[in-house]
């Protein structure tokens, strides 16, 4: 492979794995928010504290998932510069493109909205707000 091939294909992976520590990091915190104020709304009977707890985990939600299209948008990107020619590379990119706007809306990647519902955000984000949720629920199940 030719060695400018592979450093265009290392920049690449490089911002998919700054992208992936981002992703990482929302779910931290996101966890760590939402039990910090469940905690709050436990302790002090309060339901404000609960509510408030589902606006940032819906936020981390969102913001996780535009993280995971953006890795994705990387990836289709990476596997072009992999496997195609060196012309028809140069033609499609340019030299060492980093630009992803060719993968936006091609049916490679899949919309932000589909991105909301994979399973690589759905589980700890979902769980995190079904959570909320019950919290909230079992508030106005006990204070009728």
């Amino acid at each position: 492979m030719h060695e400018g091939r592979i450093k265009h294909l290392e920049f690449i992976q490089s911002a998919i794995s700054r992208i992936a520590a981002n992703s990482f990091l929302l779910k931290g915190w996101s966890v760590t928010l939402a039990a910090a104020l469940v905690a709050l709304a436990a302790k002090d009977a309060d339901l404000r504290f609960a509510v408030f707890a589902l606006f940032p985990a819906l936020i981390f939600w969102g913001l996780d998932a535009y993280y995971l299209r953006l890795e994705r948008l990387f990836r289709a990107l990476y596997d072009d510069v992999r496997r195609l020619p060196e012309q028809e590379l140069i033609e499609k990119l340019g030299p060492f493109s980093l630009s992803i706007d060719e993968y936006r809306d091609s049916d490679r990647v899949d919309s932000w909205g589909k991105t909301l519902s994979a399973d690589a955000v759905m589980w700890v984000h979902g769980i995190v707000v079904v959570t909320v949720g019950a919290l909230i629920l079992s508030f106005f199940i006990h204070n009728r």
